[in-house]
Formats: C-alpha cells, sequence, structure tokens
C-alpha cells in the first residue's frame, strides 16, 4: 500500500508539471520554432518594407515570422553578401548585382526564371529640379548646358547611379545619335556632376539640403520625397530607361519555403499596391493599370535590352568595370571615385 501510494503521490506529480508546462506553452509560444528572415535591399524601398514586412506578418504563413532588415547601396549591398552578410531575401537596383551573387554561389542562376523575371518593382529614370524650375530642365540635352549643377550617385557603388547613365546614353541612342556621339555627350553631363553620394537615397537628402540645380533619381524618390513633406518637382522626359529591379531567395537561406512565400506575396495586388504608393511602378498589370494617372507613359520608354548592347552583363563591363570602363575613364577625367 506504501508503495502504491508513492507512486500515486509521484504520477500526480508529473501531471501536475506537465499541466503546468502545457500552460506555459499555450501562454508563451515557443520562438525557437518561428522562422526568421534576413532581408538584404538596396537603399531606397526601406519604407515601402516597413509596411509590407507587418502584412505578411498577419498572413497565415507569414505570422510568427521575425524579419531582420539590413539597406544601402546596392553595390555595396551585393559586396556584403558576397564577404559573408547573412542574408535569406535579397532585394537590389539591378540584375548585374544580382548576377554578381550568382557568380559568388549566393543566388541560384534560375532566379530570372521566377515570375515577372525576377522582378518585384519597376521605375522611371526622373530629372527632380527647384521649385518652378527656374534652370527650364526638360531634356537629356538641357543637361549639358554650362552651368547647370548635376546630383546623381557614384555609379560604382549605385544601381541608381548606372540606370541614370544608362538612361541618359540610352536616350541619346534612341534620338538619333552614335555610340561615339552619345558618350561625348554622356561626358559633358558628368562634367556637371557637383556630388556623387554613394547611394540614391543619400544623394535625395543631398539635393534635399539645397546642393544642385537638378537630381538624377528614381521616380520613386520623388515620390517619397512628397510623402515626407518636402514640395519637390520632377520632369519624367520623353526617353527615359524603365528601371527593373530585382529580388530573389539566396542559395543558404535557413528557411527557403517562408522566404519563398514572402516573395510570392510581395507579387500580390495588395502588396504591389504598398510599392504604388510608394511611387514604384507595378509589375502586376493589373495593379499598374490602376495607377496609370500616377505613373504615366512615356513616349520614348526603353528597355536596357533594347539598346542593342548585349544586355546587362555586357553593359556592366563596357560602362562600369572600376579598372577599364567608359565611367571609369570619365572618373578619371572628373577626378571622382571608382569606389
Amino acid at each position: 500500500m506504501r508503495k502504491l501510494a508513492y507512486l500515486g503521490a509521484a504520477l500526480g506529480a508529473l501531471a501536475v508539471a506537465l499541466a503546468a508546462t502545457a500552460g506555459i506553452g499555450a501562454a508563451s509560444p515557443q520562438r525557437s520554432a518561428a522562422a526568421r528572415l534576413s532581408l538584404v535591399a538596396y537603399s531606397t524601398p526601406r519604407e515601402a518594407y516597413g509596411k509590407l514586412i507587418p502584412m505578411f506578418q498577419k498572413t497565415a504563413v507569414g505570422k510568427d515570422v521575425d524579419f531582420s532588415q539590413s539597406y544601402g547601396a546596392s553595390g555595396e549591398q551585393t559586396r556584403a553578401v558576397k564577404a559573408g552578410l547573412d542574408a535569406d531575401i535579397v532585394a537590389l537596383s539591378l540584375a548585374p548585382d544580382m548576377d554578381e551573387l550568382v557568380a559568388a554561389g549566393k543566388v541560384d542562376a534560375k532566379w530570372k526564371k521566377q515570375s515577372y523575371k525576377g522582378m518585384v518593382t519597376d521605375s522611371v529614370v526622373v530629372f527632380v529640379v527647384r521649385d518652378g524650375n527656374p534652370k527650364k530642365i526638360k531634356s537629356w540635352n538641357d543637361l549639358l548646358r554650362p552651368g547647370i549643377e548635376i546630383v546623381t550617385p557614384n555609379p560604382f557603388t549605385s544601381g541608381g547611379a548606372r540606370w541614370n547613365i544608362m538612361a541618359a546614353y540610352g536616350s541619346w541612342r534612341k534620338q538619333g545619335k552614335t555610340d561615339k556621339q552619345a558618350q561625348a555627350n554622356l561626358l559633358k553631363l558628368w562634367k556637371n556632376v557637383v556630388v556623387q553620394d554613394t547611394s540614391a537615397r543619400a544623394a535625395l537628402n543631398t539635393f534635399n539640403s539645397g546642393k544642385g540645380d537638378v537630381m538624377l533619381a528614381y521616380e520613386n524618390e520623388a515620390y517619397f520625397s512628397r510623402m515626407q513633406g518636402l514640395d519637390l518637382q520632377w520632369v519624367i522626359p520623353k526617353t527615359t530607361i524603365l528601371i527593373e529591379n530585382p529580388i530573389a531567395v539566396t542559395k543558404d537561406t535557413s528557411d527557403k519555403n517562408t522566404a519563398n512565400a514572402f516573395l510570392r506575396f510581395l507579387r500580390t495586388p495588395a502588396a504591389q499596391q504598398v510599392f504604388a504608393d510608394y511611387g514604384y511602378r507595378p509589375v502586376v498589370k493589373s495593379v499598374e493599370n490602376a495607377n496609370r494617372k500616377k505613373f504615366p507613359v512615356r513616349p520614348g520608354l526603353f528597355t536596357i535590352d533594347q539598346l542593342g548592347l548585349g544586355g546587362w552583363g555586357a553593359v556592366q563591363k563596357r560602362f562600369f568595370d572600376p579598372n577599364s570602363s567608359i565611367m571609369a575613364r570619365f572618373q578619371k577625367i572628373v577626378g571622382g571615385s571608382t569606389g
């Protein structure tokens, strides 16, 4: 009887302990079982992701998913990931930066095979000008006038700067200029650049501080400045380039399923509308059409592939190789940095 009593007491104590443990588990879920994703992105979509991540966390698949976030110039972020910065998802300014991570073994070469050719947002290059556009800047040729002070990021750190340069060069080619003539115009433009910040966001801050007559920028950055209460004006030139921003899951992500679920979420109409609210042109056509008044069609809009230069891979080498390229030569002429 004494043994039975002892056994009963022990079982009772065990039941109480199990009940208490169950109660603790119900009140405080084990966070160690939750997914944690690291987003590494270029500088400008920080505010958009600040709204999109909580939206994703309210979905069934995003519940209890934690995020760490890192933002900076696209080229610098690319180098950081190559050097070991933890990343489950990389959102960069342009395809060559993503391809650089492919070459480093960080991203699958098939990233372009995903929806929308691997892109998550679009934009265009615009001219942000002073109130009333006192210098009457409307075209790319206006940027060549003596005394025009231009703000644009450094092309060897910023993806935005590379888009700006190819928008200028490509626009002159589309207007009938030869390659040699377009390069000559590009050098004239570059001699008018007064500040080369490391990123598009840094360039916006510089322009907002009062430096320069015009800033070459993403259209979405112009909208961002307006959202911040700054009454900046901008001109969308008739001929400009379509900016395409890629996103991908890394090969060494700790949770591939959840990371891919986040990418799918970013391409839903609700998420694409958030991007539109922050000035990005949606990749989902139905959302783009719903925002057509905000994002007018330009008659001379072109893509990097339509320039006949062999796509971004060839463009990167010819225009932006830090040691032997068109822009490296121009930087030496004007005294700028190649990073």
